[in-house]
């Protein structure tokens, strides 16, 4: 590898949210650039920072375009992320840049480079760019700095992933495998669909499964539009608004609200999304979706309150009721499954576990987080998974009672609108990823534990991260920090409850084998999930 290293940044769309978090960008790029130096090679920013925007960003598809032009093909190139990043901006460049790319995160509560990191490596490995990965606190420990020389030194940087083996390394017992298999049967022969609320929310391209790969499991979009969400919305009438709202104060779900439009959250906005939820329910019956996803991000975040509580309920079979036109109840006593920011993967990850899981008599709730953060705590490492949207008040102690909703912050919600805020309770789960890998759809499935921590550490982790999210404590036992990051293709993980833990190694065996059976390409990862070699 010769010649200068050259650093780019990805950053937000919005502006607000680029010159928030340019400082701690700033911090992470003078220490990633300083150990570069250290170890001997000349390093530069590939563009400018802007003084009129206040931030040195890639704010666009097309700057990232003009950034490109500029930048020497086999240049070795450096991606530093402190921050959220919408992969589109760069992928445009990354596509075609022949040199070593070395994509680099912090490792930061605050600041969440490493969920940025892991949508961005997901795309690339959609895309096949060939890459190396690395993540740091302060980017000075043994880890970072082993790994940067020896990227430095030509090498393509491999982490450990023996947490994860192919499937077919496992027994799986008869009875599980058999009925996975009927479910795929059922599923490719009666078929389901996805209703996608427009694509390709915050440029999670590896949120988007090709439909090539997502018609052979049976499951097809239909592509809708949030402009007929919002049109949708403004047909609800006051007193159907109003029902939802009251249906869930009655089973103790607190509105912190205030009056000040562009910070509290205020009746007006949750009479928003309680119009929302009821149009969501009714355009997804019209079109007979099996499960839904609403972008939001862009264009509905300009015109009315977050999508967030609506998400949270309609990921609940126990929920408020709506009714259609002639006074049918829809989708009674059931979830209308949503992948929050349209995640596609998750999307037909959660079709199939609210599937398999009704089979099986237990609670279908089932949400992505994204996988914000984590640290030890009691001698075990303890996740943060958080998300915005689409985390069902079942998941909750609690459950109603227990849940808040919150503004969303200004940063990313100029509309405000409320969010579903709970701590998730202690017990067994089976966490998922679909995802897209050498032209194929693949799944990681593994067994997980949520811990219930003291009140105080849940605050403390809730001030460092988002404290108007839910918040799930999640340990992942027999993979550690660093071979989740190395295997993980995406932001976004899938959790579901399991009643004990009997139950959750089955129900994972199960849909392991419906996954398998569907054409995907499915890893065990991890232990604890009772499957023989």
């Amino acid at each position: 590898m010769s010649g200068p290293v050259l650093l780019i940044a990805n950053g937000d769309l919005r502006l607000s949210a680029n010159r928030v978090c340019w400082p701690a960008q700033e911090q992470a790029e003078q220490a990633v650039m300083a150990a570069i130096r250290q170890s001997g090679r000349d390093v530069r920013r590939g563009h400018p920072i802007d003084p009129v925007k206040q931030h040195g960003f890639i704010d666009s598809q097309r700057y990232g375009m003009e950034v490109f032009r500029h930048i020497p093909t086999d240049a070795p190139l450096v991606v530093v992320e402190a921050v959220w990043q919408y992969s589109h901006q760069v992928l445009c460049g990354l596509y075609s840049h022949k040199g070593p790319i070395l994509t680099v995160a912090n490792w930061s509560g605050q600041w969440p480079g490493l969920v940025g990191l892991l949508n961005l490596n997901g795309s690339l490995t959609k895309a096949q760019v060939p890459y190396s990965s690395l993540w740091s606190a302060d980017f000075t420990d043994r880890f970072f700095l082993d790994g940067l020389r020896k990227w430095l030194d030509g090498e393509t940087l491999t982490h450990d992933t023996s947490h994860a083996r192919p499937l077919g390394d496992f027994r799986l017992p008869a009875e599980a495998r058999q009925l996975g298999e009927r479910l795929a049967t059922d599923l490719q022969r009666n078929k389901a669909i996805l209703g996608i609320f427009d694509e390709g929310c915050m440029g999670m391209y590896n949120a988007i499964i090709p439909d090539e790969l997502l018609h052979p499991t049976g499951v097809f979009k239909e592509r809708l539009s949030q402009s007929a969400l919002y049109a949708g919305m403004r047909l609800v009438t006051e007193a159907e608004a109003r029902a939802v709202r009251e249906w869930l104060e009655r089973r103790g779900m607190r509105f912190v609200t205030g009056t000040a439009e562009a910070t509290h959250l205020t009746d007006r906005q949750i009479h928003e999304q309680c119009q929302m939820y009821i149009a969501a329910l009714r355009i997804a019956d019209d079109y007979g979706c099996d499960a839904i996803g609403i972008q939001y991000q862009q264009g509905l975040k300009d015109i009315c309150a977050a999508s967030d509580l609506v998400e949270g309920l309609l990921n609940n079979p126990d929920r408020p009721p709506v009714q259609a036109a002639g006074g049918r109840v829809l989708y009674e006593g059931e979830a209308l499954t949503h992948f929050n920011e349209v995640d596609e993967c998750a999307g037909l990850d959660g079709l199939v576990t609210n599937r398999l899981w009704r089979s099986l008599g237990m609670d279908p709730s089932n949400t992505l987080h994204d996988v914000r953060y984590g640290e030890e705590y009691g001698g075990q490492f303890v996740w943060v998974f958080e998300i915005s949207g689409a985390a069902p008040a079942s998941h909750f102690i609690g459950g109603y009672a227990g849940t808040v909703s919150e503004r969303q912050p200004p940063m990313y919600f100029p509309m405000g609108g409320g969010s579903m805020k709970g701590v998730s309770r202690p017990g067994p789960i089976v966490w998922s990823r679909i995802y897209v890998a050498d032209g194929k759809l693949k799944a990681d499935i593994g067994r997980g534990t949520v811990v219930e921590l003291p009140a105080e550490e849940t605050e403390r982790r809730w001030a460092m991260t988002t404290p108007q999210w839910p918040i799930m404590h999640a340990v992942t036992p027999g993979i550690t920090r660093d071979q989740m990051m190395a295997r993980h293709k995406s932001n976004h993980i899938q959790v579901v409850y399991a009643p004990d833990e009997g139950k959750a190694n089955y129900a994972l065996a199960a849909k392991a084998a419906l996954l398998a059976a569907l054409g995907l390409e499915v890893s065990v990862c991890g232990s604890n999930h009772g499957l023989d070699a």
